[in-house]
């Protein structure tokens, strides 16, 4: 399973899309806890869902178990919580909810997945963190 990480914001749509052609995507997993607003441009859940089936060909699921908790994410994003911290207590919740295994259980039959997060280019995303925890699982033989 190859697992890539891109995000919603500053970005194109051609460019985003692009990414998700070139990775060879089978499923566009969005784990961003609000995609709805219409901030979200492209990238909101009902808009992003179509594009990925008619442009990409890729399932699309919205998965908010590897959401940080909303506590966390205000910390880190309205409180200056830095993001090693965030990153470190990010990993501390999804160890919690076992979300590492399950994941591998609900999408394990992939062969390609680009998860959706919110990096810009002063802030980074936990889909940086799950997609490290995921690949560290892959490699030491836990993901099965």
């Amino acid at each position: 399973m190859d697992i890539h990480v891109l995000s919603a914001y500053q970005t194109t749509a051609e460019e985003f899309f692009t990414k998700i052609i070139d990775w060879k995507a089978d499923l566009v997993l969005d784990i961003r806890l609000k995609n709805t607003n219409q901030l979200a441009g492209f990238t909101k859940q009902e808009d992003l869902e179509y594009f990925t089936h008619v442009i990409a060909h890729a399932d699309y699921a919205h998965d908010v178990e590897y959401s940080p908790s909303k506590t966390l994410l205000d910390d880190y994003l309205d409180h200056g919580l830095p993001y090693e911290e965030y990153f470190a207590q990010y990993a501390k919740e999804m160890k919690e909810r076992g979300a590492i295994p399950e994941f591998f259980k609900k999408y394990g039959e992939y062969q390609s997945i680009a998860i959706v997060g919110t990096a810009t280019n002063k802030r980074r995303s936990h889909a940086e963190e799950l997609q490290k925890l995921l690949e560290q699982a892959m490699e030491d033989g836990s993901a099965s």
